[in-house]
């Protein structure tokens, strides 16, 4: 299994539109990448977004990170700076 989690400055107070476009538009096409586990999003506050994207398969991490940064492209208004991506096989889980 490989994750990817990627963290974003946001624009200030940016971070609900910002949500609702990912889950309107993102999480659509995040989903059709090959091995698609899951996507988190979560609101860290402070004009902080970070993600959780989970794939069978480094490939599949590979290819969300293309995805990613063409709707990041997209919607470039909503964003301070580049994420900061951590990406790579996962060492230990477990889910209830």
């Amino acid at each position: 299994m490989f994750m990817s989690i990627r963290r974003y400055k946001t624009a200030p107070g940016a971070a609900k539109e910002i949500g609702r476009r990912v889950s309107e538009g993102f999480v659509p096409i995040v989903s059709k990448a090959p091995g698609f586990i899951a996507y988190y999003a979560v609101d860290g506050g402070n004009d902080v977004i970070a993600s959780i994207s989970i794939f069978k398969d480094k490939a599949g991490v590979d290819e969300s990170t293309r995805m990613a940064a063409g709707w990041v492209k997209e919607n470039a208004a909503l964003f301070a700076s580049p994420p900061e991506i951590t990406a790579g096989e996962v060492l230990a889980h477990k889910t209830a």
